[in-house]
Protein backbone atom coordinates (compact mmCIF):
# COMPACT_ATOMS: atom_id res chain seq x y z
CA UNK A 1 0.00 0.00 0.00
CA UNK A 2 1.49 3.29 -1.26
CA UNK A 3 0.68 7.44 0.41
CA UNK A 4 -0.87 7.84 -2.95
CA UNK A 5 -3.43 4.23 -2.38
CA UNK A 6 -3.96 5.72 0.99
CA UNK A 7 -4.40 9.42 -0.37
CA UNK A 8 -6.89 7.95 -2.77
CA UNK A 9 -9.15 5.96 -0.21
CA UNK A 10 -9.34 8.47 2.46
CA UNK A 11 -10.48 11.27 -0.24
CA UNK A 12 -12.84 8.84 -1.21
CA UNK A 13 -14.53 7.90 1.46
CA UNK A 14 -14.22 11.68 3.00
CA UNK A 15 -15.23 14.02 0.40
CA UNK A 16 -18.56 14.95 0.28
CA UNK A 17 -20.61 16.84 -1.69
CA UNK A 18 -23.83 19.16 -0.99
CA UNK A 19 -24.20 22.09 0.92
CA UNK A 20 -22.53 22.32 4.09
CA UNK A 21 -22.19 25.32 6.63
CA UNK A 22 -18.37 25.49 8.02
CA UNK A 23 -16.85 26.26 11.52
CA UNK A 24 -16.90 30.39 9.99
CA UNK A 25 -20.45 30.73 9.13
CA UNK A 26 -19.62 30.33 5.28
CA UNK A 27 -21.37 27.65 3.35
CA UNK A 28 -19.51 25.39 0.66
CA UNK A 29 -20.65 22.53 -1.77
CA UNK A 30 -17.69 20.70 -0.71
CA UNK A 31 -16.54 19.05 2.67
CA UNK A 32 -13.77 16.68 3.82
CA UNK A 33 -15.20 14.64 6.89
CA UNK A 34 -12.07 12.94 8.47
CA UNK A 35 -14.14 11.03 10.87
CA UNK A 36 -15.23 9.10 8.04
CA UNK A 37 -12.00 7.59 7.54
CA UNK A 38 -11.38 6.87 10.67
CA UNK A 39 -14.64 4.76 11.35
CA UNK A 40 -13.45 2.96 8.68
CA UNK A 41 -11.53 -0.05 10.62
CA UNK A 42 -9.77 -1.48 7.53
CA UNK A 43 -8.57 1.92 6.07
CA UNK A 44 -7.71 3.40 9.69
CA UNK A 45 -5.83 0.31 9.60
CA UNK A 46 -3.95 1.24 6.49
CA UNK A 47 -3.69 4.32 7.97
CA UNK A 48 -1.56 3.59 11.43
CA UNK A 49 0.57 0.77 9.49
CA UNK A 50 2.04 3.50 7.24
CA UNK A 51 2.36 5.72 9.98
CA UNK A 52 3.92 3.29 12.01
CA UNK A 53 7.32 4.09 9.89
CA UNK A 54 7.20 7.75 10.70
CA UNK A 55 7.50 7.10 14.47
CA UNK A 56 10.24 8.79 15.83
CA UNK A 57 13.31 6.10 17.62
CA UNK A 58 13.18 6.35 21.54
CA UNK A 59 9.56 7.41 21.74
CA UNK A 60 7.69 6.12 24.87
CA UNK A 61 4.49 7.06 24.91
CA UNK A 62 1.65 7.69 22.26
CA UNK A 63 -0.44 10.99 22.67
CA UNK A 64 -3.70 11.11 20.64
CA UNK A 65 -5.44 14.18 21.21
CA UNK A 66 -9.41 14.54 21.67
CA UNK A 67 -11.31 13.70 19.60
CA UNK A 68 -9.74 12.53 16.10
CA UNK A 69 -6.59 11.30 17.44
CA UNK A 70 -8.14 9.30 19.92
CA UNK A 71 -8.92 6.45 17.30
CA UNK A 72 -5.75 6.81 15.23
CA UNK A 73 -3.39 6.52 18.23
CA UNK A 74 -5.01 3.85 18.86
CA UNK A 75 -4.39 2.11 15.47
CA UNK A 76 -0.96 3.10 15.55
CA UNK A 77 -0.29 1.86 19.24
CA UNK A 78 -1.35 -1.00 17.67
CA UNK A 79 1.51 -1.28 14.91
CA UNK A 80 3.86 0.38 17.22
CA UNK A 81 3.77 -1.69 20.28
CA UNK A 82 3.60 1.25 22.21
CA UNK A 83 1.10 2.19 25.26
CA UNK A 84 -0.95 4.84 24.72
CA UNK A 85 -2.77 7.99 26.45
CA UNK A 86 -5.52 9.90 25.30
CA UNK A 87 -5.24 13.49 25.95
CA UNK A 88 -8.33 16.01 26.77
CA UNK A 89 -8.79 19.59 25.82
CA UNK A 90 -9.74 19.98 29.62
CA UNK A 91 -9.35 17.54 32.57
CA UNK A 92 -12.94 16.40 33.50
CA UNK A 93 -14.37 17.35 36.85
CA UNK A 94 -15.27 14.08 37.93
CA UNK A 95 -13.29 10.44 38.45
CA UNK A 96 -9.50 10.90 38.18
CA UNK A 97 -9.97 14.46 36.68
CA UNK A 98 -6.72 13.14 34.52
CA UNK A 99 -5.92 15.47 31.36
CA UNK A 100 -4.04 12.61 30.16
CA UNK A 101 -5.83 9.21 30.84
CA UNK A 102 -4.28 6.02 29.88
CA UNK A 103 -0.10 5.58 29.80
CA UNK A 104 1.77 7.77 32.25
CA UNK A 105 3.50 10.43 30.36
CA UNK A 106 5.60 12.37 33.26
CA UNK A 107 9.31 11.55 32.68
CA UNK A 108 8.71 10.24 28.91
CA UNK A 109 9.39 10.53 25.70
CA UNK A 110 5.71 11.30 24.32
CA UNK A 111 4.71 11.67 20.23
CA UNK A 112 1.58 14.10 20.00
CA UNK A 113 -0.61 12.10 17.71
CA UNK A 114 -3.65 14.09 15.47
CA UNK A 115 -5.55 13.43 12.53
CA UNK A 116 -5.77 16.39 10.92
CA UNK A 117 -3.50 19.45 11.79
CA UNK A 118 -4.42 22.99 10.40
CA UNK A 119 -2.96 25.66 12.13
CA UNK A 120 -1.44 23.52 14.85
CA UNK A 121 -3.60 25.35 17.71
CA UNK A 122 -4.57 22.58 19.19
CA UNK A 123 -1.62 20.24 19.50
CA UNK A 124 0.40 23.33 20.69
CA UNK A 125 -2.14 23.71 23.88
CA UNK A 126 -1.78 20.04 24.52
CA UNK A 127 1.50 20.03 24.05
CA UNK A 128 2.15 23.03 26.69
CA UNK A 129 -0.43 20.96 29.06
CA UNK A 130 1.70 17.63 28.36
CA UNK A 131 4.86 19.20 29.16
CA UNK A 132 3.13 20.68 32.40
CA UNK A 133 2.70 16.91 33.03
CA UNK A 134 6.04 16.09 32.76
CA UNK A 135 6.42 15.14 29.40
CA UNK A 136 9.11 15.40 26.84
CA UNK A 137 7.71 15.98 23.32
CA UNK A 138 9.60 16.95 20.70
CA UNK A 139 7.44 15.88 17.87
CA UNK A 140 3.92 15.52 16.64
CA UNK A 141 2.62 13.05 14.03
CA UNK A 142 -0.82 13.60 11.81
CA UNK A 143 -2.42 11.45 9.29
CA UNK A 144 -2.77 14.94 7.26
CA UNK A 145 -1.04 17.93 7.12
CA UNK A 146 -3.33 20.89 5.28
CA UNK A 147 -0.49 23.20 5.04
CA UNK A 148 -2.17 26.34 6.72
CA UNK A 149 0.57 27.06 9.10
CA UNK A 150 0.53 24.08 11.61
CA UNK A 151 4.22 23.22 10.83
CA UNK A 152 5.21 26.92 11.81
CA UNK A 153 3.15 27.24 14.70
CA UNK A 154 4.42 23.87 16.06
CA UNK A 155 8.33 24.92 15.17
CA UNK A 156 7.87 27.93 17.17
CA UNK A 157 7.34 25.34 20.30
CA UNK A 158 10.31 23.36 19.46
CA UNK A 159 7.79 20.53 17.88
CA UNK A 160 8.58 18.96 14.61
CA UNK A 161 5.43 17.89 12.43
CA UNK A 162 5.97 14.50 10.75
CA UNK A 163 2.71 13.54 8.54
CA UNK A 164 1.72 11.20 6.57
CA UNK A 165 -0.25 13.22 4.06
CA UNK A 166 -0.39 16.64 2.99
CA UNK A 167 -2.97 18.75 1.41
CA UNK A 168 -1.71 18.21 -2.05
CA UNK A 169 -1.70 14.70 -1.58
CA UNK A 170 -5.12 14.62 -1.41
CA UNK A 171 -5.78 17.49 -4.37
CA UNK A 172 -3.84 14.74 -6.50
CA UNK A 173 -6.29 11.71 -5.33
CA UNK A 174 -9.09 14.51 -6.29
CA UNK A 175 -7.56 15.13 -9.94
CA UNK A 176 -6.72 11.10 -10.33
CA UNK A 177 -10.30 10.30 -9.58
CA UNK A 178 -12.16 12.76 -11.85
Amino acid sequence: MTSESVASKIYAVSHLTGEFVLRSGRTATEYFDKYRFEADPALLDEVAAQMAGLVPAGTEVLAGLELGGIPVVTALGRHVGLPCAFVRKTAKAYGTRKLAEGADVSGRRVLVVEDVVTSGGQVVISTRHLRELGAHVDHALCVIDRREGGMEALAGEGITLLSLLAREDLEAAATASE
